[in-house]
């Protein structure tokens, strides 16, 4: 059996997706494709498959004769994804506590010390290790798909935990609940890792929802920035 190379579409994929929740791209920004599929070294038809599975994935939108963009933070869209959180990964975390392994336990141990290690410096690095946290509690057990529906949202939420972690504090608040939570999955406490985990999730929204009153504008910008060359290895 062999083993096939990713394509030059699931690496523009990649490539993008991260520069959309780095915020590289920012909200509403515009797409320009053959800019980028030029400073990739790539055709504009694997980009143009990589960006229609964005799209799929709710990173980026679309308009006829406009192209593609990237969406604005709305409240409406953190209410949707955070409620869809709260129906699903507290008891996923909860039931997932109950059978983890001493592999799984160590990768949730260490998943939060990354994240804690982090800092402050990169915002990036700790949103990506805040999303290696909560999968890591969510993944023993064998449940492929519910894994799959929690790091689909972790992936939606992003953006959003980003803009919540904006105000001072909210980094060490965040930690202590994390901490908080991981103490109760070690022990095996399903009812405490569920409340828990809830509270983590209905308090951020709350943040949220008073960060985003006001400020969701709905127009696309007409240009972006042109980026330095970057060429996707073949």
């Amino acid at each position: 059996m062999s083993i096939v190379p990713r394509s030059l579409s699931d690496q523009a994929f990649e490539v993008v997706r991260e520069r959309i929740l780095s915020t590289q791209i920012p909200p509403l920004a515009p797409i320009r494709q053959e800019l980028l599929a030029e400073e990739l070294g790539i055709s504009k038809i694997p980009l143009r498959e990589a960006l229609g599975r964005l799209e799929q994935q709710g990173l980026l939108s679309s308009h006829p004769n406009r192209g593609f963009f990237v969406p604005a933070l709305t409240s409406t869209e953190a209410e949707e994804v955070f409620a869809l959180r709260l129906k699903i990964e507290p008891e996923a975390a909860a039931d997932a506590s109950l059978c983890a392994d001493e592999g799984e336990r160590a990768a949730a141990r260490a998943a939060l010390t990354a994240l804690e290690n982090a800092g402050t410096a990169d915002a990036h690095a700790t949103v990506r290790f805040n999303r290696s946290f909560h999968l890591a509690l969510v993944r023993p057990g064998g449940k492929h798909i519910t894994a799959q529906l929690v790091e689909r949202l972790q992936v939606l939420a992003e953006r959003y935990v980003r803009k919540h972690l904006e105000p001072a504090g909210r980094e060490a608040r965040a930690a202590s609940e994390h901490r908080a939570i991981l103490e109760a999955w070690l022990a095996r406490d399903a009812a405490r890792v569920s409340r828990l985990l809830s509270e983590h999730i209905v308090t951020t929204l709350h943040d949220l929802r008073e960060q985003l009153e006001n400020s969701e504008p709905d127009e696309p910008p007409a240009a972006t920035r042109r980026r330095p060359r970057r060429r996707v290895s073949e």
